[in-house]
């Protein structure tokens, strides 16, 4: 049986593999997530994601499928990502209110034989906010470890997210039909 190895401190992701009933192990380690600044959208999803798996700090097992992931917040043409702090949060969710962005997550699935990289991406239509409910937002969820300083699937994607154009699963970090469709032949 393959193990399966995500190398992911995002508990949203966790919850998200979790779903699709493949047995996994959790391992993290730290990486420097810059990035070369020619990059664009998807790319820098893609790049930061083979980043992780590069940096994946023991040798792969035969038996063994690590999954390393990155997601980014893509709006006027730049990467939003996590907010240091509240102003940051702030500016954040007020570039994105009332206009689309695009959200971009890398995904890298390695073994010890190959590896497979593709991204997804989502567009997220944010209905015009109202500045004391992004301060609300902010004070009572703390979304300085989101991309983009937000979660879709909290209370801002409730009040906030007008629609989205692709995988709903994605924005969250995760496109997951994706990947079980990706993984599905390394898994046999």
């Amino acid at each position: 049986m393959k193990q399966i190895i995500l190398a992911s401190k995002s508990p949203r992701r966790q919850e998200l593999i979790k779903g699709l009933d493949i047995p996994f192990t959790i391992k993290t380690y730290e990486v420097d997530e810059s990035f070369p600044d020619d990059l664009r959208a998807g790319e820098i999803a893609l790049y930061l994601a083979n980043k992780k798996a590069a940096c994946y700090p023991d040798e792969l097992k035969k038996d063994e499928i690590l999954i390393t992931c990155d997601t980014i917040v893509w709006v006027n043409n730049h990467v939003l990502n996590k907010p240091e702090n509240e102003n940051m949060a702030l500016e954040m969710l007020t570039e994105l209110s009332g206009k689309f962005h695009q959200v971009y997550t890398g995904v890298c699935i390695k073994t010890s034989k190959e590896s497979i990289a593709f991204f997804e991406e989502t567009k997220v239509h944010i209905k015009p906010c109202l500045e004391v409910d992004l301060r609300y937002y902010i004070k009572t969820y703390q979304p300085f470890d989101k991309a983009g300083s937000y979660g879709i699937q909290d209370w801002f994607g409730y009040t906030a997210v007008e629609k989205i154009e692709g995988c709903f699963y994605n924005v969250m970090g995760l496109p997951v039909a994706k990947l079980f469709e990706t993984l599905r032949p390394l898994l046999q």
